[in-house]
């Protein structure tokens, strides 16, 4: 995260609930509370009852109007920069044609690789920003990005260098992951050994020497790369510093969950088909499992992942929109939350883990973001209402009244529609 950013002061008072997702705060959240925030970070949090004297006398207040304060959402697997649309594809998909017979005539991930292979590093930045402002607008103040429709090392470098751009010119802190082993690239299928050789050899220190990741993550499934390519590629990824992630087990089980257990992956992403016998591991290697249930959506299919097993594993369960051009079309994360309670087995508790705390957690940032607590960066979401249940159970296009970033109002929604963009 850019911590040059602005960093403001505020003290929150008429919160009707504050759900701060801190250990040990009531599930159900705390009545009547304030939140002060001074040089971005927040300095007390708690009961208005509790308020010592003098805190925050000297601060702007903003009034909640009585309604539910959370942290600001964490979006912890996006692949948000990216050049052109597959809407049609979508089309077809709907109307019977398998995704594979489309990526064969060229569509998928390959035909976004060609659109973004073609954008300028400033076309791509200009397309992104208002997909930033609708992820603002939604609650979301941190948000993963992947780099990954490149494919060779210019065009990867480019899409990072986008990300470095997009976090200097929003409000949003953006966490980028650089995934250069996403699909096989055509040039490549005939000698996939040297693609691997050069991710690990030559593109991972490149992007580490100049400092565009955080993590390096690779699909690791039978239409992309092995587990034996994958862990080559991870630990090159941490000798160059850059902590894995792994996409794994969303088609079958082909070793992508024990792999991220074994390299003690943050996060293990999709997980889909991963195996039983893979959660202990992953448990102990306290990885975070992020299960994604746009794709289902996206792709037409009704067989949501079981977010169950891995709470009773005692593994952390994160969601997030999976946002790309071809699988997962969208931004709306508290919709996720839906998901997660309808179909993937979470609690109402569980499901804003998955958004705050836990997906902190999937992006290594769980002693800064996703709480409300002191020390915690000053990132909050003001729901309409005071239900913690609303957001979720009023699914599709659920918005905050107001977003807070590192103690600034960023987005303030009109009376009514439409959700107004950033003001600060």
């Amino acid at each position: 995260m850019n911590s040059a950013k602005p960093a403001g002061a505020l003290v929150v008072r008429g919160i009707g609930r504050l759900l701060s997702m801190a250990p040990g705060a009531p599930a159900e959240g705390l009545r009547d509370a304030v939140v002060v925030i001074r040089d971005g970070d927040i300095e007390w949090a708690g009961a208005r009852s509790d308020l010592p004297a003098g805190i925050g006398d000297d601060l702007p207040t903003l009034d909640a109007g009585g309604g539910l304060v959370t942290p600001g959402l964490v979006e912890c697997h996006t692949h948000l920069v990216h050049g052109g649309s597959r809407s049609d594809e979508f089309e077809a998909r709907a109307a019977g044609t398998p995704y594979e017979d489309i990526a064969r005539r060229g569509g998928g991930i390959l035909r976004t690789v060609a659109a973004t292979r073609a954008a300028s590093r400033a076309e791509l930045v200009e397309t992104a920003i208002p997909r930033i402002r609708d992820f603002l607008a939604r609650g979301v103040t941190t948000i993963e990005v992947k780099s990954g429709y490149g494919l060779d090392l210019p065009s990867e470098m480019k899409i990072l260098e986008a990300i470095r751009d997009l976090q200097a010119a929003t409000p949003a802190d953006l966490v980028p992951t650089f995934l250069g082993a996403h699909a096989i690239p055509p040039e490549a299928v005939a000698d996939r050994g040297a693609l691997v050789r050069s991710i690990a050899e030559e593109w991972i220190p490149a992007v580490a020497q100049a400092g565009l990741a955080r993590f390096c993550d690779v699909f690791c499934e039978t239409v992309a790369f092995t587990a034996d390519e994958a862990r080559r590629i991870l630990q090159a990824g941490l000798e160059h510093g850059l902590r894995p992630k792994i996409h794994a087990d969303q088609l079958t089980a082909c070793g992508g969950a024990e792999l991220a257990a074994r390299m003690g992956a943050v996060s293990a992403d999709h997980l889909d088909c991963a195996p039983a016998g893979s959660l202990a591991g992953l448990a102990a290697a306290g990885t975070v499992a992020v299960l994604l249930p746009g794709c289902m959506v996206s792709l037409g299919r009704t067989r949501f992942p079981d977010a169950r097993p891995f709470r009773a594993a005692g593994i952390p369960v994160a969601v997030s929109t999976d946002y790309n051009p071809g699988s997962s079309v969208t931004r709306d994360l508290p919709l996720m939350g839906t998901f997660a309670m309808a179909y993937l087995g979470l609690s109402l508790a569980d499901a804003w883990a998955a958004v705050t705390s836990s997906a902190a957690a999937a992006v290594g940032l769980g002693d800064r973001v996703g709480r409300v607590a002191p020390g915690f960066q000053g990132d909050l979401a003001i729901w309409p209402g005071d239900d913690p249940r609303g957001p979720f159970y009023t699914y599709g296009g659920a918005a905050p009244d107001v977003v807070v970033k590192r103690g600034s109002v960023v987005v303030r929604r009109a009376v009514g529609y439409p959700v107004q963009g950033p003001v600060s």
